[in-house]
C-alpha cells in the first residue's frame, strides 16, 4: 500500500516533475489544479495573497498536449487541421495568418503565448516541448526564463526525460511506478511478423510541381518528390514549413490533392480510387490522429480500429484479427492495458497504443509523424527497435517526421527538407 504523499511547492521555486510514463506526472498536476478531486477530507491549499487575481483558476493555468491542438472533435484528424478551431478562424493574427493555415507547431506556440496572455502567477506545462522544432523550443526556454527573472513567474513543467529540463528548473520531483508495465516484453511471447506485403515497380508516391494554398498563404510551393518502395525518408523543416500537409495529400486526407498531379500506389489521385483503396496500404501515426481519439474505448478497440482506417471502431474484430492485435500490443509492452479505456491512460500508453493500430495491418508504407510524443527513454528505445526490425523488409517504405535527428532509426536512406515560404 503506498504512503500517502504531501508535497510543498514554496514561492520561486521552478519545478520539474519528471518519470517514465503511468508513474502518475499528469495525475499529480491535476491535483495541483483541482481537475482530480481528492477523498477523506484531503485538498489543496493555495497561497496567493497580494497579487492581482484573486481565483485559484486566474492565478494558475494548465496547459496540457490536448489543450494545445484546440477543441476537440473527430474532424480535426480527417479534415487535418482545417475548419475545426474553438478560435474564429475568420480572424487574421497580428502578422496577417489564419489560425486554420497554422501547423500543429505553429499553434502550439500560439497556444503558449495565449496562456501568458493571462498573466497567471503559476504556469503549468505538461509536455512542453514536444512538436516544436529546435528553435521554437530554445525560444520557449528563453521567453519562460525572462517572464520568471522579470515578472516573477512560477512554473512547473512535466516532462518525461530529464534532458528536456530547463537550466532555469531549481526543484525536481522524481516520480516512479511500483512495478515496471514492460516487464515481459523480452519474455518468450510470440511476437507478432514484422514484415510487410510484396509489392512492384512503381513508385510508392509521386507529386509533380505540387502547390498547395489557403488564402493568401502558400504551404508548399513547386514541389516534386519521388519515393520508391523500400526508401526509408526522413522529413523534416521547421514549424509552418508545410510538414503535416504533405502528409496530408499522402494519407488522401487532404481535398487539395484532387487538383494536384499526385500518384499514390501507381494511381492518380482522381481516377476513381477512394482514400480507403489508400489508405489500406498505410500505418499511420501522428500527434493529430492522438488529438482525434476522445471516445473512451478500450484500447484493443483503438488498435483494431487500425484494421480499418477509423477513428472508432465500428466493425467487430474477427477472433484472428483479435490476435493479431493483442501481439502487437504485446510487442509494445502494453498487452496488460487491452480493456483499460483509452482515456484512463496516460498519454505515453496511448501512444504506445496508437504505434500498435499503424502497425496491425502490416502496411506497405509506414508514416510516422513525430511518433514518439510524450515516450520516456526506454519506451523510445523500445519503439525505434520495433521501428527498425520492421523496416530492414526491403518492401516496407518509411517516412518518418523528427524534431530530433538523434530519434531517427537506423537505415534512412534519403531526407526530404522542407522550408518555411515567405
Amino acid at each position: 500500500m503506498p504512503e500517502p504523499v504531501t508535497l510543498d511547492i514554496f514561492e520561486g521555486e521552478q519545478t520539474a516533475i519528471v518519470g517514465p510514463n503511468a508513474a502518475g506526472k499528469t495525475c499529480l498536476v491535476e491535483i495541483l489544479t483541482g481537475r482530480w478531486p481528492l477523498l477523506n477530507g484531503n485538498e489543496v491549499k493555495y497561497y496567493f495573497r497580494g497579487y492581482e487575481h484573486r481565483l485559484v483558476s486566474e492565478n494558475i493555468k494548465m496547459l496540457s498536449f490536448r489543450d494545445s491542438y484546440g477543441d476537440s472533435d473527430t474532424s480535426y484528424y480527417l479534415q487535418q487541421r482545417w475548419n475545426q478551431h474553438d478560435i474564429d478562424e475568420s480572424t487574421p493574427m497580428a502578422d496577417g495568418r489564419y489560425i486554420i493555415s497554422l501547423s500543429s507547431g505553429e499553434l502550439r506556440k500560439y497556444q503558449l503565448r495565449k496562456a501568458l496572455a493571462s498573466h497567471p502567477r503559476l504556469l503549468i506545462l505538461d509536455n512542453p516541448f514536444i512538436g516544436l522544432d529546435n528553435e521554437a523550443r530554445q525560444q520557449l526556454r528563453t521567453t519562460l526564463a525572462d517572464l520568471i527573472r522579470n515578472e516573477g513567474l512560477q512554473v512547473i513543467l512535466v516532462v518525461s526525460r530529464e534532458k528536456d529540463i530547463p537550466e532555469f528548473v531549481n526543484r525536481i520531483i522524481r516520480v516512479g511506478v511500483l512495478s515496471s508495465p514492460n516487464a515481459d516484453v523480452c519474455s518468450a511471447h510470440t511476437a507478432p511478423s514484422l514484415t510487410g506485403k510484396a509489392g512492384g515497380e512503381v513508385p510508392i508516391l509521386r507529386f509533380s510541381h505540387v502547390t498547395i494554398r489557403y488564402g493568401s498563404r502558400t504551404i508548399l510551393r513547386d514541389l516534386s518528390w519521388t519515393v520508391q518502395r523500400g526508401e526509408h525518408w526522413a522529413l523534416s523543416g521547421p514549424n509552418g514549413s508545410g510538414k503535416s500537409t504533405l502528409l496530408s495529400l499522402v494519407c488522401a486526407d487532404n481535398p487539395q490533392a484532387y487538383a494536384c498531379d499526385i500518384e499514390l500506389f501507381g494511381r492518380r489521385r482522381g481516377t476513381g480510387e477512394s482514400i480507403w483503396d489508400i489508405k489500406r496500404h498505410i500505418g499511420y501515426v501522428s500527434p493529430e490522429m492522438h488529438r482525434a481519439y476522445l471516445r473512451d474505448l478500450p484500447a484493443i478497440d483503438i488498435v483494431a480500429s487500425g484494421l480499418h482506417d477509423s477513428v472508432g471502431l465500428y466493425v467487430r474484430p474477427r477472433a484472428e484479427q483479435r490476435e493479431t492485435c493483442l501481439a502487437w500490443m504485446r510487442r509494445f509492452g502494453i498487452e496488460q492495458l487491452a480493456d483499460r479505456t483509452f482515456l484512463r491512460m496516460s498519454s505515453g500508453e496511448q501512444r504506445l497504443c496508437l504505434l500498435a493500430r499503424a502497425f496491425v495491418k502490416s502496411p506497405d508504407l509506414l508514416i510516422l509523424d513525430e511518433p514518439f510524443h510524450g515516450l520516456d527513454d526506454e519506451r523510445r528505445l523500445l519503439a525505434t527497435a520495433i521501428i527498425e526490425e520492421y523496416c530492414a523488409n526491403p518492401a516496407v517504405t518509411l517516412i518518418i517526421v523528427s524534431h530530433y535527428d538523434d530519434e531517427l532509426p537506423r537505415g534512412i536512406t534519403h531526407r526530404l527538407t522542407l522550408k518555411n515560404e515567405e
